[in-house]
């Protein structure tokens, strides 16, 4: 259902809506009331039952997307910034929709950033295409870089995938790839 209904909208919703996450904890915990959804009609007077089973469905659909710990997880997919880290880890531990301006932003609807750039380039290099690769878009992504010549360091736990390789002392194959 999940893989169907991304098949079916992926050019038309942009997020996942943690649709998978959803499933799975709608699968461990059962719903506490299972309460039918209340719909009115636009001039429709709203009644107190049906404020009362808004609020009991909202609580039951909270309580079942909230884990353990008390937090309510979400999807944080919209920063084009974090993938990089765990593609560059899977990498090293052997485990396009490109602007026109041969940039790519911090999100994936944001402008051309150093940052998203650069983060993009390595991960397309590292997942094998070549500098000529990818319709062109490696190449007009160094230009970007090239033309651009300022970096901005993000420095918060999107880094935490390298601190963990740094932090357990791992090295990595010497490949050509990682010596380019």
């Amino acid at each position: 259902m999940a893989r169907q209904s991304f098949r079916d909208n992926r050019f038309h919703k942009k997020h996942s809506f943690d649709l998978l996450m959803r499933i799975q904890f709608a699968e461990e915990k059962q719903s506490v009331t299972n309460l039918p959804q209340t719909k009115l009609e636009e001039f429709e007077d709203v009644k107190e039952e049906a404020v009362i089973t808004t609020l009991r469905s909202a609580l039951d659909y909270y309580s079942i997307i909230q884990v353990d710990d008390g937090h309510w997880p979400g999807d944080y997919g919209g920063p084009m910034f974090l993938l990089h880290g765990l593609v560059i880890t899977l990498y090293v531990t052997g485990a396009l929709n490109i602007n026109r301006d041969g940039g790519w932003g911090l999100h994936i609807e944001g402008p051309s950033t150093m940052f998203g750039t650069v983060l993009n380039y390595v991960s397309l290099r590292l997942l094998g295409e070549s500098a000529k690769g990818g319709e062109r878009a490696i190449e007009k992504a160094r230009k970007w870089i090239l033309e651009h010549g300022r970096m901005w360091c993000h420095c918060r736990m999107v880094h935490l995938p390298m601190s963990f390789l740094y932090a357990k002392k791992f090295v990595g194959p010497i490949t050509p790839t990682t010596l380019s």
